[in-house]
């Protein structure tokens, strides 16, 4: 997969993840168990009686799925570090059954202002489900290498 440095990105550039997840009950299940316990990512009888209706992943876990689809958006962007999202926003609960894909959306960019090498990059993701609907949003920044600069 080709590798895009900041001088490559352009600013409203969109591109989608080469491949799409498919949630599976027992993961969500099995996510939740370890990571976020509560009782709509774990019982289908107490998910049918909570606000979502059903069994629902938990934003961790969309979280990290949009971290794996990521990595498969051609071009890979040559980051060298994540600096933090400004909020994961949750539109519509995800479901056992959903194929989820992912795009990427360059928002702005920067140059360092103290190291040549490399970049700042603020990213907006958005993970969509197999009806077209947009089910998270996050807007994130990245560190992101320069062209045939060496690190200082």
């Amino acid at each position: 997969m080709e590798r895009a440095y900041l001088e490559d990105l352009v600013v409203g550039d969109e591109a989608w993840s080469a491949e799409t997840f498919e949630l599976e009950r027992d993961e969500i299940v099995a996510f939740a168990r370890r990571w976020d316990p509560q009782p709509f990512h774990l019982d289908e009888e107490a998910a049918k009686a909570s606000i979502f209706g059903g069994l629902t992943a938990s934003s961790a876990h969309l979280f990290a799925i949009q971290c794996r689809l990521a990595l498969t958006v051609d071009p890979l962007l040559a980051v060298l570090a994540g600096l933090g999202n400004d909020g994961l926003e949750l539109l519509l609960p995800t479901r056992p059954g959903d194929r989820l894909r992912l795009l990427r959306r360059v928002v702005s960019k920067r140059e360092s202002k103290t190291k040549p090498d490399r970049g700042i990059v603020q990213i907006g993701h958005e993970i969509v489900n197999q009806h077209g609907e947009v089910v998270c949003r996050a807007l994130g920044r990245i560190m992101v290498a320069r062209r045939g600069r060496g690190r200082s």
